[in-house]
């Protein structure tokens, strides 16, 4: 399978994974920075955005296509970055010592039972409304203060600073073509084991938004105790998928976490 990409700027190479219904778009808002000084590397995961099915539910099975990717482009041990299913993907890469440094944006699989659960159920509700909802309600949501705070603040913790039309068809996106992806990846995740402490010289950095509703914060209390060696950072006022909620501290993590060197 080829994993669609985008690739832009100059520097040390960087790839970025998004998560889980997302899509390497996700990106758009640090992308022009970071593309300054590094040689950014946006991907999509199997069967989400333009790269194709089959679904995977396992994420060390992605983390293997990532790692294919890295050598079809040539690139021998690149920084590597992601968010929630592509944090976890990130650690993973880290683990196995593929990747020079490794940053986790609110990395999936450090619940419990019923943060979990919640998890599932937020995909599935949102799941349902963009796969039923007419295309008028859709707009009428997106274009309504509370209405659009009360859904996507589940995903972003400043929703009014995402374009109207992105939010448009992630609530599609997560109803409709990425439906497949997600529930592949759900039933797989409930016991996944965590990845391993990262390979002997590679830096982890984790980086969790203050305003998670869907991975609560909290959750990297886990993480710390299954990664001890990594770098800790809140991210104020961010929520689960935080690059569009504070563009310039989201950059400022990920040029910090992958210095050249």
């Amino acid at each position: 399978m080829d994993l669609a990409y985008d690739r832009t700027g100059t520097g040390e190479p960087l790839v970025l994974i998004h998560g889980l219904g997302h899509r390497r778009q996700g990106w758009d808002a640090v992308l022009p920075r970071l593309a300054e000084e590094r040689d950014v590397i946006a991907v999509d995961l199997p069967a989400m955005g333009e790269s194709p099915p089959p679904a995977v539910g396992d994420y060390r099975v992605m983390a293997d296509m990532v790692e294919k990717l890295f050598g079809e482009l040539g690139l021998e041990r690149p920084h590597v970055a992601g968010n929630s299913l592509g944090g976890l993907i990130a650690l993973e890469l880290a683990a196995r010592g593929s990747v020079r440094t490794a940053t986790a944006l609110s990395p999936a699989g450090f619940w419990n039972g019923p943060e979990y659960g919640w998890c599932v159920a937020v995909f599935r509700i949102a799941g349902f409304l963009g796969a039923r909802l007419p295309d008028a309600v859709v707009q009428w949501i997106v274009g309504n203060r509370v209405a659009r705070a009360s859904l996507f603040g589940l995903f972003f913790g400043r929703p009014s600073r995402h374009p109207e039309a992105d939010l448009v068809r992630d609530l599609r996106g997560l109803g409709r073509e990425h439906r497949p992806a997600i529930d592949a990846a759900l039933p797989e995740f409930r016991h996944c084991p965590h990845p391993a402490p990262a390979a002997a010289g590679v830096p982890t950095t984790i980086a969790w938004g203050r305003r998670d509703l869907l991975l609560f914060p909290h959750q990297a209390r886990r993480a710390r105790r299954a990664l001890p060696g990594a770098r800790f950072v809140a991210l104020r006022g961010c929520g689960h998928a935080p690059m569009a909620d504070d563009p310039e501290l989201v950059v400022k993590v990920l040029l910090e976490a992958s210095r050249p060197g």
